[in-house]
């Protein structure tokens, strides 16, 4: 790739990263609760942060003559993907969103907006992030090592989050559990 063109993809990537971080930091109406658990967030944003810092070193590293544009279209098809459906998510959940575990003592369960098709939107938002990132700067072993850190936290998250809401509400998440899928829209997945 000709060195004027490496602005492209990294530019790209810092905007994710940057609009990423911009709406973390976005203050929100929501009815406060009880935090159950803080850690898995700040393992979200540190691997997201090593991520960042990981898949550029590894841009500048690796040869970028074989950089593959249809990569960068698909890494920014998963960042629109995964800000939309975050968005989305955000939307349905209304008050009931937060950042952490966090259950509210009139909270109730949403089963509309991307909640129709899978449990856990938002954290398949992330994993869009992420892959969004590894194809744009084509940094499959960033994308690698992150992982040792962000799938073990996704699969606490889950679990936490998901024995917080039986706890609340019963045979009605159960029976949630079991007619909508945990993180692919896919039935097989449960």
């Amino acid at each position: 790739m000709h060195p004027t063109g490496l602005w492209i993809p990294l530019f790209t990537a810092a905007l994710i990263y940057a609009l990423r971080i911009i709406e973390l930091r976005t203050r929100r109406a929501l009815t406060p609760g009880i935090i159950q658990e803080r850690l898995t967030l700040r393992v979200f944003v540190a691997s997201g942060t090593v991520f960042f810092i990981a898949a550029v070193i590894e841009f500048f590293a690796l040869s970028k003559a074989l950089y593959r544009w249809e990569f960068y279209f698909v890494g920014c098809l998963f960042g629109a993907a995964s800000f939309w459906l975050r968005r989305r998510a955000i939307r349905a959940l209304g008050p009931w969103w937060s950042l952490h575990i966090e259950i509210r003592d009139r909270h109730e369960l949403i089963k509309s907006g991307p909640y129709r098709a899978m449990r856990h939107p938002t954290y398949l938002s992330m994993l869009f992030e992420l892959l969004s990132g590894a194809f744009i700067l084509h940094a499959p072993y960033s994308f690698a090592a992150v992982s040792l850190f962000f799938f073990p936290a996704l699969w606490l998250r889950i679990r936490l989050e998901e024995r917080a809401m039986v706890e609340k509400f019963g045979s009605q998440y159960i029976e949630y559990q079991r007619s909508t899928p945990v993180l692919i829209p896919w039935k097989g997945w449960r």
